[in-house]
């Protein structure tokens, strides 16, 4: 494994080094969580915006250069990265922002931001030779795998929680992966896929686990960095579970800013349900990462032990950013909101960095001219049931224009 651009691992915990020539994903000292090192001097003496200027490539290949991967010549052929980023011009007095953008991430190939992280981590496990992929999710890491593995003709092993929502277990069998519906939690469905991965050897794409899915991740940011015509926004709000998102965002802003393609750095806002709050707790107290027993409607940010919370908490902190935490009810509304407000459909956990946003609005932390972005990470078809929650039913008429016309009469008015 050469990874030309690249020097190792070094732990997030106790600093400990190792060499990129053999692949790991803990620290064999301390059992924590190993950030790829870029040779950013290296990368530096060839490197500027101009390199950009003429690719073409609107995905994220176009940051090979700054990605662990070896492989040029055989990339996955779908459409991953360079989703929208939307301004949005409101009217709403309650939002009253000059400078809002929503960055869509359903629109990646599986309809969720984990497809940034499964593509790296799938040519990753190409280039070892790997015979079978596995890994562990709620439902979004899962299903970007098998969409991924299946463009590449390899059927992965999955496991998740047999609650998580049908359209994502459905999306799996449609892609052909071989699918365990655990009786537990997603943490549960994690610990017996690191199970698996050491009886027999499998490649493990775990959230946190893997390193190369934050590698994946980071490329969210070049992208706001580029749409935004290299400025920096003031504050980028990221829906939180297991905080490899927020880990690797961060990540890519750093990469940037160390590059010199940028001059200054955002804030990193992480938002949290009430239900399953471990990192927000950490950052909001000042302590320690505690376990939580998570409940809440977003599922793809429902977890009890977050698998990178250190280096998300670190990253907060670092970003000189803040943690959020809101409710169930606040991320159902937000459903409506951003659909409203965007045209973009997310999902709970999609759009719960909009309801950090207004959350933040209403206590005065967000002034009117700052730049602001909003990840949505997932797109509502995921969890339609949970849209039909917050967005209502339809109503339920004879085929008589007398009584469409005396209902439409009374809600026309509202």
């Amino acid at each position: 494994m050469s990874l030309k651009n690249f020097t190792g691992y070094k732990c997030v915990a106790c600093g400990k080094e190792y060499g990129i020539e053999n692949f790991r994903y803990i620290c064999g000292s301390c059992k924590n969580n190993l950030l790829l090192v870029m040779d950013i001097n290296k990368i530096k003496k060839n490197f500027n915006r101009s390199v950009f200027s003429n690719n073409r490539n609107y995905s994220i290949w176009r940051y090979l250069d700054l990605l662990p991967i070896d492989t040029r010549d055989s990339l996955i052929p779908l459409q991953i990265g360079w989703t929208p980023l939307y301004k949005i011009n409101s009217s709403d007095k309650k939002i009253g922002l000059k400078n809002l953008y929503i960055k869509d991430d359903g629109r990646n190939p599986s309809a969720s931001f984990k497809d940034r992280a499964g593509a790296v981590a799938l040519l990753n496990a190409i280039e070892q030779k790997s015979q079978i992929i596995t890994g562990a999710s709620t439902g979004n890491a899962a299903s970007s795998m098998a969409c991924l593995s299946a463009s590449m003709g390899i059927s992965p092993v999955i496991f998740l929680p047999k609650t998580a929502p049908v359209a994502k277990i459905a999306q799996l069998l449609v892609f052909g992966a071989k699918v365990f519906a655990v009786n537990g939690t997603y943490d549960d469905a994690f610990d017996l896929c690191l199970k698996a991965t050491e009886k027999y050897g499998w490649y493990n794409r775990n959230t946190g686990y893997n390193s190369f899915t934050r590698e994946g991740k980071k490329t969210c940011a070049f992208e706001i960095i580029e749409q935004l015509d290299w400025k920096a926004p003031d504050k980028v709000f990221v829906p939180v579970g297991d905080g490899n998102i927020i880990s690797g965002i961060w990540k890519g802003f750093k990469d940037f800013f160390e590059l010199g393609l940028i001059d200054r750095l955002p804030q990193l806002i992480a938002v949290q349900a009430e239900g399953s709050s471990a990192i927000a707790d950490a950052v909001i107290t000042g302590g320690d990462l505690k376990q939580v027993s998570a409940q809440t409607i977003a599922d793809s940010i429902s977890v009890d032990i977050p698998r990178d919370g250190l280096l998300a908490v670190k990253s907060i902190i670092e970003s000189g950013g803040e943690a959020v935490k809101v409710s169930d009810d606040d991320i159902l509304e937000s459903i409506k909101d951003v659909a409203r407000l965007s045209g973009v459909f997310g999902e709970p956990a999609g759009v719960t960095g909009y309801a950090g946003l207004k959350k933040m609005i209403g206590i005065g932390k967000i002034k009117p001219e700052d730049t602001i972005v909003v990840v949505i990470t997932g797109n509502g078809l995921k969890d339609v049931a949970s849209a039909q929650k917050a967005a209502g039913q339809p109503y339920h008429i004879e085929p008589s224009i007398d009584e469409f016309s005396e209902i439409y009469s009374k809600i026309s008015k509202l």
